[in-house]
């Protein structure tokens, strides 16, 4: 089976002030097949500092229903510390959600490479910022 890149990001919500306008834009990605939900995992830091970590599953049924048609979970990837790292940079009376997906779009071009004798030797990310400016730049 050939499997995708797995990318994940760390959306901060300061205030926990997160309003779900994310989820249904997650599930047209998974539903068009762009990309495969692999883990979820919402992480909140109390006004003292505290910190809890909280699975998909553990949501209340309210809060998780706008997750109910991303599919997923595989686990396993992240432990309790790397979490707790991430946590560590949150400011009081925050909350982030950890997202881990598949690129499902890529795997078959990975597969291709692999079978091939190839090897990814570099991949990364242009900021946003620099792909608008080289576009204003070339207007």
């Amino acid at each position: 089976m050939d499997i995708g890149p797995v990318e994940y990001v760390v959306i901060a919500f300061p205030g926990n002030r997160f309003r779900g306008e994310i989820a249904p834009e997650l599930k047209a990605l998974v539903a068009g097949g762009t990309v495969r939900i692999l883990d979820l995992t919402f992480i909140k830091k109390d006004e003292d500092g505290s910190v809890s970590f909280i699975e998909l599953e553990a949501l209340d049924p309210a809060e998780a229903s706008v997750f109910d048609d991303i599919e997923g979970e595989v686990g396993g990837l992240f432990s309790e510390e790397d979490l707790a790292l991430i946590a560590e940079d949150l400011v009081p009376n925050s909350s982030a959600a950890m997202l881990v997906w598949e690129n499902t779009w890529a795997a078959g071009i990975t597969g291709a490479i692999r079978r091939a004798g190839g090897e990814l030797v570099a991949h990364e990310r242009i900021p946003a910022a620099v792909v608008e400016r080289a576009y204003e730049d070339a207007a």
